[in-house]
């Protein structure tokens, strides 16, 4: 599943503040349309738009029923009719206020915009965009004037740097729609706000969320229970984490049993993987197959946390990218610690 937005365009929209109710701040609805020039209108897209890169996406949940998830409901009211985008508009601001209970969450505006032709997976589709600007940054505005310059700071949004958003896109409706998130503020417990309640979304269990989990899951057990079960040194911790993701790399499809069999070699290590495995799908409520289609992306994402440098005191950085077998570790005459490297060219 993918998506492009080459031909998107922003039929309607609107603006709303909401601020944090804990705060005691208010939210502002807006009377009217906002009126934006085409050129305006460009500019918002790329805003709004170009931070989905993702290929992760989700549904709306409800745990009794998807049509008591407020979000699921006002939105699929815009899309029976686009006309009632206002009023919607409106509901969906109310509804954010009320989960605007953390005290680090940032007050800001609210965009509910109505997007045309979206393409997804190769079909064109209408979605609905949900927007929320929580920082502004300070632009100096610079005017040439017949004998000087004038400048000026003032405070506004980077069109660069979305802090939130989500897109619903109009299909799969009776499943909760497939929805895209960007969440760049708030890492911390207060970030749960925006896609755990005002949106109450669970993933797509598709090929990237199956890949990028089960790279996680490997990635875990090996910089944690590795080391501590087996005691392994940190140049074999290196190797199992860049075999793993060339794994990952070099196939197409995964399968667990042969994963394990490459990866891991030992029977005592593939049985401690299997039950570590296990225990964490059952503690995070995480559904895998053991056999699907590796998702490129994911294993691009995790490649960057996949770390393969090994530290040495603060003086030297070894980055390990193949053969284990050309490193050894040692200790010479005088108890100092050494790695021996062998090498065939030098570049």
């Amino acid at each position: 599943m993918s998506f492009n937005f080459i031909e998107a365009t922003i039929n309607n929209f609107y603006i709303h503040t909401v601020g944090n109710k804990v705060a005691d701040e208010k939210f502002f609805i807006s009377k009217r349309k906002t009126k934006a020039s085409n050129e305006l209108k460009t500019l918002l897209s790329h805003y709004f738009l170009s931070p989905f890169n993702s290929e992760e996406y989700y549904h709306f949940h409800h745990d009794t029923d998807l049509y008591l998830n407020e979000t699921y409901s006002y939105v699929s009211k815009i899309f029976n009719n686009s006309e009632s985008l206002y009023e919607q508009s409106i509901n969906l601001a109310k509804h954010l206020y009320n989960h605007c209970v953390h005290p680090k969450i940032k007050g800001g505006e609210f965009y509910i915009v109505y997007f045309k032709n979206c393409s997804l997976s190769g079909q064109t589709l209408d979605a609905v965009g949900l927007f929320k600007s929580e920082n502004k940054d300070t632009f100096l505005e610079v005017e040439q004037l017949n004998d000087g310059f004038n400048i000026e700071s003032r405070q506004g949004i980077n069109i660069n740097n979305l802090d939130k958003g989500c897109l619903i896109f109009n299909t799969e409706k009776e499943n909760g729609y497939v929805i895209s998130i960007v969440d760049n503020t708030n890492k911390g417990a207060e970030a749960q706000y925006w896609k755990d309640n005002f949106l109450n979304v669970s993933v797509i269990n598709n090929s990237f969320h199956q890949t990028n989990q089960f790279l996680g899951i490997t990635k875990q057990f090996v910089t944690k229970q590795l080391n501590e079960k087996f005691n392994i040194t940190k140049t074999e911790q290196i190797d199992f984490l860049n075999r793993s993701v060339d794994y990952f790399k070099t196939h197409d499809t995964f399968n667990k049993q042969e994963f394990e069999k490459d990866i891991f070699t030992d029977i005592n290590v593939i049985e401690s993987f299997q039950k570590f495995d296990q225990e964490y799908r059952q503690e995070n409520e995480v559904e895998l197959s053991d056999n699907f289609e590796i998702s490129a992306k994911a294993v691009k994402k995790q490649a960057r946390v996949f770390k393969s440098v090994l530290k040495l005191d603060k003086n030297f950085h070894i980055y390990i990218h193949g053969n284990r077998e050309l490193i050894e570790q040692g200790i010479d005459e005088d108890g100092r610690k050494y790695y021996k490297l062998y090498y065939q060219n030098e570049q």
